[in-house]
């Protein structure tokens, strides 16, 4: 049989490289990149953004001088409508939940760099607020941590001027409703520290300085240096942790890639490189998926505080197991300096606000693509540490992973209250048994949203499970 000749040999190949250009449309399907909803207008920016242990959603945003009324947002209905007013501006302030699912939102905002005393509850069931005794000064953008037992160590935050900050710590004593000044602790720190609940039981400082830190919240207080990190400052870079990890995220300025990870398990913990992002980003937002995964979005690429000129639009998944990243669909609207990201019960994420930003977005994961979804049929309400607990489901053989995630709790690329945790369980005939959180340090006290995750990856639709205090 005669060869084609050069000229149908090149024409051939031409058609071929065709076809393999095409390709990549064809595989860039939801299963691979996931998915992106339209843009919603809301009537505020979503500055400060919370999941409620009702399943809906409350934000609020960048206020006029007295603040304004947050607003929840129904993930089902896609409706917005208005809260009660706090009674005073809580814009730049922190926030957690407690252990009976109330919001402690702590400081806030007169003008920029001056910060409110003041603090209060809200209590999504009755939807009301509770006036709580001031603390001690001023606090703009302090961090909130909910420890082991129910209470909150509040820290940081600018008193009356740029770079005034409160130094003193202060311990929330959810059982009295007053303030512990952590008299011992006191220590000048930045905006918004990224600070956790060790498996220890002392709370963690990741970041954003290279320095670490523990804090031994016992009496007033006592701090201890922790390892450096590897990379530098990273301003605006948010952090996680999952089952006792912690991961920086990016951050700086110029703006980073790099990534790294501390095992706060283990008895001398130190920060170790991981794989990096595909892109360098500042003012993102880092939100934990059902599966064990880690889902960044928005932030800009370019060197500066809030660089709209270097915008990135697309999402990517890091996967802990396999310390790899996948670039993943691209969104519409820049998302940085004020803007939030918020796991959803059904596994999507809000993506929402940025400086004078009053839209949101809303991501499907490519999970939710890869077929049926498996069913809860039944678990507790409560569960306590140490104990076993069962599920009930028709979908037991195919369950891989069963996870709990705290209920988010975000602003200025930091979620105080996000965290998961991944639960052992056994199968059997329509029933998982589930090994409950070994302690109060590695699960506080609260409520989270409990996921089983089929063999698939897909995950189901996240159920309301309450850890209680064990004393």
């Amino acid at each position: 049989m005669r060869p084609f000749p050069l000229r149908s040999q090149v024409l051939v190949l031409w058609l071929v490289s065709c076809v393999v250009l095409a390709l990549p449309a064809r595989a860039q399907t939801p299963s691979t990149t996931g998915q992106w909803s339209s843009v919603m207008t809301w009537p505020i920016s979503a500055t400060h953004t919370h999941l409620l242990p009702t399943g809906r959603v409350m934000f609020f945003g960048e206020f006029a001088q007295g603040g304004t009324a947050p607003r929840l947002w129904d993930p089902s209905t896609n409706a917005v409508s208005a809260l009660p007013y706090a009674g005073y501006n809580i814009f730049c302030s922190g926030h957690s939940f407690l252990a009976d699912g109330q919001m402690l939102v702590t400081g806030g905002h007169i003008e920029s760099h001056v910060g409110l005393e003041d603090a209060s509850l809200y209590d999504a069931f009755n939807n009301r607020w509770t006036r709580l005794p001031d603390m001690n000064d001023g606090r703009w953008y302090p961090t909130n941590i909910t420890l082991a037992n129910g209470d909150v160590l509040v820290i940081s935050g600018e008193t009356v001027a740029s770079g005034a900050m409160n130094e003193l710590p202060q311990r929330y004593l959810a059982a009295t409703r007053t303030w512990r000044d952590m008299t011992s602790a006191r220590l000048k720190l930045p905006y918004y520290p990224r600070m956790f609940l060790a498996p220890s039981g002392r709370l963690f400082l990741a970041g954003p300085q290279r320095l670490s830190r523990f804090l031994d919240t016992g009496g007033t207080g006592t701090w201890f240096s922790g390892p450096y990190s590897n990379y530098g400052t990273r301003s605006y870079g948010p952090a996680v942790i999952l089952d006792g990890r912690v991961l920086l995220i990016g951050g700086g300025d110029p703006p980073t890639a790099t990534v790294e990870q501390i095992d706060l398990n283990v008895s001398s913990p130190v920060w170790r490189y991981m794989a990096p992002m595909s892109t360098a980003r500042r003012q993102h937002n880092a939100t934990l998926l059902p599966d064990g995964t880690v889902l960044v979005t928005g932030g800009s690429r370019g060197s500066g505080f809030d660089n709209k000129t270097t915008p990135v639009f697309h999402a990517e998944l890091y996967n802990p197991a396999t310390n790899t990243w996948t670039r993943l669909a691209s969104n519409t609207v820049y998302r940085g300096y004020h803007a939030t990201a918020l796991l959803l019960p059904d596994g999507r994420v809000l993506s929402a606000g940025g400086r004078n930003t009053n839209t949101a977005e809303v991501f499907s994961p490519p999970y939710l693509f890869k077929g049926a979804r498996p069913t809860v049929s039944a678990l507790p309400d409560t569960v306590a540490p140490r104990t076993t607990f069962t599920i009930s489901t028709p979908d037991a053989g195919r369950v891989t992973k069963v996870t709990m995630i705290a209920l988010g709790s975000v602003t200025h690329s930091f979620d105080q209250n996000q965290r998961l945790i991944t639960l052992g369980f056994t199968r059997g005939s329509g029933v998982l048994t589930v090994s409950a959180p070994t302690s109060n340090n590695v699960a506080p006290p609260g409520y989270y949203q409990l996921f089983i995750v089929n063999d698939a990856g897909v995950p189901s639709v996240g159920r309301m499970v309450r850890i209680t205090a064990v004393p």
